[in-house]
């Protein structure tokens, strides 16, 4: 596969704890310079990367993030803040103790809540897969479906767990066909992100892809 067409589906991420405006301004120039979908940032960087990338790049945030069991009051408030400061693709974590106690109305009252809250922009719903059964994930698969949401996606990458082959395909074979999907989390190969295309996902959330083709870029230039 293109590597540009690789590129053209990653939501290059940076999430950690410690990042600072000079890493957000970095993978903000990578997201540029690579032609990738967005990059996914904290909510806090959103109105300053907006504010300089301009429209050259989409911004993407995460709501409840990484453990979801915020209220709905409060993600849907993170939420309408994000779009407020210049995000363009929303990312929510889904309640995982709701799922356990199958509260499926609740799952889906929050989501159209925060559908709503998006004002139209992109909404990708994180089940987190490594916490979940088959079963869970197969009704998560259909919760989200009915939501109006626009992508279900695997994983925080911060629950001990990431994308896995089994896991896309099976949101391959349960999503409605207007839902799609997201895999994120230890995508460390271009064979995993082709892999990972190849099963059914139209975003790869991933920070290791853009830097594995800068480092290409680099052994080229030393020749």
């Amino acid at each position: 596969m293109n590597i540009q067409a690789i590129l053209e589906k990653v939501d290059h991420t940076l999430l950690a704890q410690a990042s600072t405006w000079a890493d957000i301004r970095g993978i903000c120039d990578d997201g540029i310079k690579y032609h990738t979908a967005s990059v996914c940032i904290p909510a806090s960087f959103v109105d300053q990367a907006k504010e300089y990338v301009g429209d050259k790049l989409a911004i993407c945030t995460v709501i409840g993030f990484p453990n979801g069991y915020s209220t709905t009051a409060v993600k849907v408030f993170e939420t309408a803040d994000a779009v407020a400061n210049g995000a363009d693709e929303i990312d929510m974590v889904i309640n995982i103790g709701w799922v356990k106690d199958q509260r499926w109305d609740d799952l889906l009252a929050e989501i159209k809540a925060i559908r709503e809250a998006c004002a139209g922009k992109i909404l990708k719903v994180i089940i987190e897969t490594c916490l979940l059964t088959d079963a869970e994930k197969v009704k998560m698969c259909e919760i989200v479906s009915a939501s109006g949401a626009d992508y279900i996606k695997t994983s925080t990458g911060f629950a001990g767990g990431g994308a896995t082959r089994e896991d896309v395909a099976l949101f391959a074979a349960h999503v409605a066909p207007h839902v799609k999907i997201k895999a994120a989390g230890g995508i460390s190969s271009l064979q995993d992100a082709e892999d990972f295309i190849n099963l059914g996902a139209s975003r790869l959330g991933t920070s290791r892809i853009v830097k594995i083709v800068k480092n290409t870029d680099t052994d080229k230039t030393a020749y």
